[in-house]
């Protein structure tokens, strides 16, 4: 491809709100243009990029036998309510009514559209196990886009959904799917990526997991151990805790505590430490139920553990009259005095572990000291760990510190049990000649926001780094004074012969001065840079440089394609992965 001709140009300024690297280059770069917030359009270089990413992960698809299909980008109301999601997902969902009045959807994802495909072809447990992926447009209505790629409203998203006769069947395919996300990661360059314990949020099912690039500008937090290899997001994060259980259970006793209501006020009053509190943190959930949520007083409430145990899609802090309506004294409010047959009490771990605590005593001014849970309350709760995980505290596998991270997901994988099958009648013939429910996986990657991701793990102060196997060209050959006959003749022949030998070469034929076309070339990023210039040529030379850095070489024009076809081999070697 010749300069002069691709459609994008180069950008010397970034838009104003483009904070993060990978917005930044993306845009700058003439990798693609925003058109309204959280929806972009791809121009020649990104798709290219693009296109090879979707490649890739074609090829680990085929390879653990899934089976490409296309589902739709519009669905019917009736779809989505067989799963119950019509109603039950929020405003994220765009809903809208077609020209008969009938109430369709953009899909967000798309397990109703992939269940309804599969249960008119798959009968028998012959057919089993079996997946089905695609590569799609989806929409979802995000509130807050942002970091341009990464956080969306439409994107291209690869999904695939896997079926099976029973758990087990599940997990080893499972296995599988996770063993070929690593590959993809890896074929695609990204060194920094973990795998973490995940939430499964609205797609429900019991275990999940997810893809993280490590990165300071990651949305979601990361609990690691460097030592054992833990990892989980915070959202479902585990740790060791030191617990100290009195010998003695001491007598309940009320103190009075004038207008001390926080822990580190009530603490400093009574000399006491925060880990001899418990105290009480509540939210509002779905149909405006009241959790009450009693830990230990140093410790943090994790939202998401609440959302999870409460089995509540969302949640909010409840306000004062609200805590009041169930008997409890803002700033001083206890499990005991309180009028609780309303609300969904959770009991953290800590409290269970601890004891002779100071807590409130549902009377303004006042707290207890010496409260034991087990001894003292005989009201409903559950027992849970809400708390979030913090650094510095221990590895629940190994007790080793752990350490927080930050990190961009990248995919997610899900056992999805029969939370479709079973809600929109998905069955098969097993080998008893007994109809069952069909047992589903469920496994994304984003494409779009893989694509921002390899910026900001591959980048330097003057723009991407693209790794060889998705690179939008293999080489960039520049030309300095392109429009001297004898410099244009050798340039025109150079590129001719890098084409025929199958080598994707990108020509700067503008005849700009140097600076301005390397200040592109870095902002293109592009691995391998071949530069002519009269000099070169009289040398019967070219220069040639990595994109990455060091220092420039020169080799003879004629070994051009033996020397770049070594240099290519040497970059694939990097993200080639052994079978």
């Amino acid at each position: 491809m010749r300069m002069t001709k691709m459609v994008g140009k180069r950008l010397k300024e970034a838009p104003s709100d483009a904070v993060v690297i990978s917005h930044q280059y993306t845009i700058r770069g003439g990798f693609a243009r925003q058109v309204a917030a959280g929806i972009y359009s791809i121009l020649p270089l990104g798709k290219r990029i693009i296109q090879k990413i979707e490649n890739i992960i074609r090829q680990e698809m085929d390879l653990i036998e899934g089976q490409e299909v296309t589902l739709p980008v519009v669905m019917p109301r009736e779809l989505w309510e067989e799963s119950g999601r019509f109603t039950s997902v929020g405003p994220e969902l765009l809903r809208f009514k077609d020209r008969t009045e009938k109430d369709m959807l953009l899909g967000m994802t798309h397990e109703e559209a992939v269940v309804h495909l599969a249960r008119s072809e798959i009968f028998s447990y012959k057919q089993l196990p079996c997946m089905l992926y695609q590569i799609q447009t989806k929409f979802r209505d995000e509130a807050r886009s942002r970091a341009g790629l990464i956080r969306v409203r439409e994107f291209t998203m690869k999904d695939a959904y896997s079926f099976h006769r029973n758990q087990a069947d599940l997990e080893e395919y499972y296995e599988k799917c996770l063993n070929s996300y690593s590959k993809i990661f890896k074929r695609v360059g990204l060194k920094n990526v973990v795998i973490v314990k995940a939430d499964s949020g609205m797609m429900g099912g019991a275990i999940s997991h997810e893809f993280m690039l490590e990165t300071p500008i990651g949305e979601d937090t990361l609990v690691l151990c460097k030592k054992c290899g833990y990892s989980a997001n915070r959202e479902v994060a585990a740790c060791k805790r030191d617990y100290v259980k009195p010998e003695t259970l001491l007598p309940l006793t009320e103190v009075e505590t004038p207008n001390f209501k926080t822990i580190d006020e009530v603490t400093g009053f009574l000399n006491k430490k925060p880990t001899e509190t418990g105290k009480a943190v509540f939210f509002v959930g779905d149909n405006n139920r009241l959790i009450f949520v009693l830990i230990r007083g140093d410790l943090d409430v994790e939202e998401s553990k609440v959302k999870k145990i409460a089995l509540s899609k969302d949640l909010r802090p409840a306000l004062d009259d609200e805590i009041k309506s169930i008997g409890c004294e803002p700033g001083f409010a206890g499990l005991l005095g309180s009028g609780l047959k309303d609300a969904f009490v959770i009991v953290d771990e800590s409290i269970l572990q601890s004891g002779n605590l100071v807590v409130g005593a549902n009377k303004k001014d006042y707290h207890y000291l010496n409260y034991n849970l087990k001894r003292d309350y005989t009201g409903k709760f559950k027992v849970a760990d809400v708390a979030t995980v913090k650094e510095g505290e221990k590895c629940v596998e190994c007790n080793h510190t752990l350490v927080i991270s930050r990190g961009i997901e990248i995919g997610n994988i899900f056992q999805l049990g029969v939370k479709y099958s079973s809600s929109m009648k998905f069955k098969f013939l097993d080998n008893d000649q007994k109809e069952k429910e069909t047992i589903m996986g469920c496994y994304g990657i984003g494409v779009g926001r893989l694509f921002a991701s390899v910026i900001e793990d591959s980048h330097d102060e003057f723009g991407p780094i693209w790794p060889i196997s998705i690179a939008p060209y293999q080489v960039q050959l520049n030309v300095l004074n392109y429009k001297k006959e004898d410099v244009k003749k050798v340039a025109d022949e150079l590129y001719e012969t890098l084409k025929n030998e199958n080598i994707e070469v990108l020509f700067d034929d503008r005849d700009e001065k140097a600076g301005f076309q390397f200040k592109d070339a870095d902002l293109m990023g592009i691995p391998l840079r071949i530069i002519l210039s009269p000099k070169t040529i009289e040398d019967g030379e070219v220069e040639f440089k990595w994109r990455k850095g060091g220092d420039s070489i020169r080799f003879k024009i004629d070994q051009v394609c033996t020397e770049i076809k070594a240099k290519i081999k040497e970059l694939e070697a990097e993200v080639t992965v052994k079978a």
